[in-house]
């Protein structure tokens, strides 16, 4: 299911056939509906009515591009959809509306020595789809269509997943298996649209559920590489879910990062902290929602985010579920 979900294309906005293959899932096991901006909101009844309301959140979107100009010769001109660093593009294959191409930059060879020194912007950059001019790329490509890495969900090495948008299906995934599995409490699980341009959509879901607590499921940046050391290697895969304490958009709940922290002692899993404040999801907007809400992020340690390679590693998505599985059942004790 998680290599379904990473293969669907869903840029901000265009989150359809994401909420579609979700929907499916879920329709038999909860009640739901989708709101005017696209997220889904779903309640699934359990055992017990908690006195507070509890929300689970992961997005549906994805980084990615969209065009915003094509060439006399027939290259299309793009804009990043979320944030997208150019230094992870130059070469990669990509898709737009099922036809294949290649993002190019200046060849190596003709850069100037201040070129060199630095990464191209995007506006050096452009999308070749074998068109020999701009009227034969208009019979496929207009403006405003999305461009989307072309790219292969590869297990390898010991245990390793590498695939696009990892970030945040994966969060989506964990969703869909709690949907799927008996809860203690009854709570709403938001599927929510265009985090990656603002956490919008968590703003709509929020207000219409208006949550006591809300539990947000991502992927988090990674920098284990040889090259990094100490704090700067942020969180590391194999080490289990980051529980975080802080980001740049949330203060995360301290009493509810310490008991995620103690149930995932208690039950024998690893877990660990980012030692860097970055990054962001959406419990930025959850938080400041209605009359206000404790938060709560576990993510997946994730390296080359943003990317058309990102990577996880399974034993992390198996001892996350495990502690999502036993948290859920304590959160309100």
């Amino acid at each position: 299911m998680l290599k379904e979900l990473c293969l669907l294309n869903g840029a901000s906005g265009r989150e359809d056939a994401v909420r579609e293959f979700i929907i499916a899932q879920i329709k038999d096991y909860c009640e739901y509906s989708v709101d005017s901006l696209g997220n889904i909101i779903a309640f699934k009844k359990g055992a017990v009515e908690p006195e507070n309301r509890l929300m689970i959140c992961a997005h549906m979107d994805e980084v990615a591009f969209i065009v915003n100009y094509i060439t006399d010769d027939g290259y299309l001109k793009i804009s990043p959809v979320g944030g997208v660093d150019p230094r992870v593009v130059v070469g990669r294959r990509v898709t737009v509306n099922g036809i294949n191409g290649v993002i190019g930059s200046k060849a190596v060879h003709l850069l100037s020595d201040d070129e060199k020194k630095k990464a191209p912007d995007f506006e050096k950059l452009y999308v070749d789809i074998g068109a020999v001019d701009r009227k034969q790329a208009e019979k496929y490509v207009s403006l405003g269509d999305t461009v989307y890495f072309n790219s292969d969900f590869l297990e390898f090495g010991n245990g390793y997943v590498k695939s696009k948008a990892l970030d945040d299906r994966i969060g989506c995934y964990l969703m869909i298996k709690l949907i799927k599995s008996k809860i203690k409490h009854s709570t709403y699980f938001c599927f929510n649209v265009q985090e990656e341009v603002g956490l919008r959509g968590a703003e709509c879901s929020a207000y219409t559920v208006n949550p006591d607590v809300s539990l947000i499921l991502e992927a988090t940046t990674a920098a284990d590489l040889n090259c990094v050391s100490g704090a700067d290697r942020c969180c590391v895969l194999g080490e289990g879910p980051v529980i975080s304490y802080m980001d740049r958009h949330t203060i995360y709940d301290k009493e509810l990062y310490s008991s995620a922290m103690n149930c995932a002692a208690e039950i024998g899993i690893k877990a660990q902290t980012k030692t860097r404040i970055a990054g962001g999801n959406d419990a930025g907007a959850v938080q400041r929602s209605g009359n206000g809400c404790r938060v709560l992020a576990v993510s997946l340690p994730c390296r080359y985010i943003h990317s058309g390679a990102s990577v996880v590693k399974k034993s992390d998505i198996e001892q996350t579920e495990k502690l999502l599985k036993a948290y859920l059942e304590r959160i309100y004790d």
